[in-house]
């Protein structure tokens, strides 16, 4: 039987959506080309429907993708006829949005005002929904793939997997770097930045919603190292790209962020020395057997293991978030349970407060 999705509980402003998807049989049929089409339908429909991406890799045979999901504005606020038909303009082009504005136009003239409006909300219903989202990526893509490769069938081995994460602190600081560490736990290369088809790579192409979100992320001050979350800093409002970025890069490896962070780097180098942030990911037989001895990893080297909390726990953020998402979804639930909150696995030990939580506890191959 199909697990309902979990979803953000009613009075969240946003939602937050860490999502994945693998090729059918895990073949690796994703190239270069493959890749880059797969960025751009999924920067095409995160403007259409008034989402907004803030993490990605795109992997040889799946993907990640953490998303920012608004809640609709309410019909008093949606746009007009005119605005619908510019944003799909924007989007789409002039063939899509002119057939849309005949239709508009032909129902209103027709004072069939009833039949513009269904035909509105068939747009409307497309936008600020993840399950519509991630359909018509995958089966756009689909379409895009079969017809380049002369194939036919499914691509995707099955419904996409989604993890609720909440949108602030240590929770979405966490899944952003886990999802652009993948291609360094694939051991495709030793440093994201070397790897075009994730957020971090695009973001130090120039790419500005890539570099927009990392900006966004700054505004969340978690210390790299000891997973603690520092209370808000002035020094993170209005924070430049170039910054933003080194901010990043240490948080992704583990480096307490100074000033100079690149220079000591660089500094290192020059010496013979091997930068902190150049370091291997750590192995899972290591992992496991740290947690076995009762140990805890460096939040650095946990985010270098493939851990399935990230893709299987359902909901991910601080204590008082799960269980908020437990109350509201507790009817899929069984009734002997009695709280939703379970700590994960392996982390290193942080005060209370900004210690991380999801909805399931794994009990195998919590790291695979």
């Amino acid at each position: 039987m199909r697990r309902p999705r979990v979803k953000v509980p009613p009075g969240h402003a946003q939602a937050y959506y860490h999502c994945v998807s693998r090729v059918v049989g895990r073949e690796f049929l994703l190239g270069e080309t493959e890749k880059e089409q797969f960025v751009r339908y999924m920067r095409l429909y995160e403007k259409l429907y008034g989402l907004r991406v803030i993490s990605y890799a795109v992997m040889s045979n799946h993907f990640h993708v953490l998303v920012e999901v608004p809640q609709r504005p309410d019909d008093s606020k949606l746009p007009d006829d005119a605005g619908l038909v510019a944003h799909v303009r924007s989007c789409l082009g002039d063939e899509a949005a002119t057939e849309l504005e005949w239709e508009l136009s032909h129902y209103r003239g027709q004072g069939n005002d009833k039949s513009a409006e269904e035909l509105r909300e068939r747009w409307f219903s497309r936008m600020w929904d993840i399950s519509r989202y991630m359909k018509v990526l995958k089966q756009r893509f689909t379409q895009w793939f079969n017809g380049r490769h002369n194939r036919r069938g499914t691509l995707w081995e099955d419904r996409f997997r989604s993890v609720l994460v909440e949108g602030k602190g240590a929770a979405i600081k966490t899944m952003a770097a886990y999802i652009d560490l993948n291609p360094v736990r694939a051991e495709i290369c030793q440093d994201p930045k070397d790897y075009r088809w994730c957020s971090y790579g695009e973001a130090l192409a120039g790419g500005k919603l890539a570099q927009n979100a990392l900006q966004w992320l700054q505004s969340f001050r978690v210390d790299s190292l000891g997973g603690v979350e520092l209370a808000p800093d002035s020094d993170t409002a209005g924070v430049s790209n170039k910054e933003a970025l080194e901010r990043w890069r240490c948080y992704l490896f583990g480096v307490p962020f100074t000033e100079n962070s690149r220079e000591e780097e660089l500094q290192k180098e020059k010496q013979g020395g091997k930068a902190h942030v150049f370091r291997v990911r750590i192995s899972r037989e290591k992992a496991l057997e740290v947690m076995k001895e009762g140990g805890r990893l460096k939040r650095s080297d946990y985010l270098r293991c493939r851990v399935r909390y990230f893709s299987d726990g359902a909901a991910l953020g601080s204590k008082s978030f799960v269980e908020e998402v437990f109350q509201s979804a507790r009817e899929h639930f069984s009734p002997k349970r009695e709280d939703g909150s379970r700590p994960l696995r392996g982390l290193e030990v942080v005060p209370k407060p900004q210690r991380i939580y999801n909805l399931r506890q794994l009990q195998k191959d919590v790291v695979t």
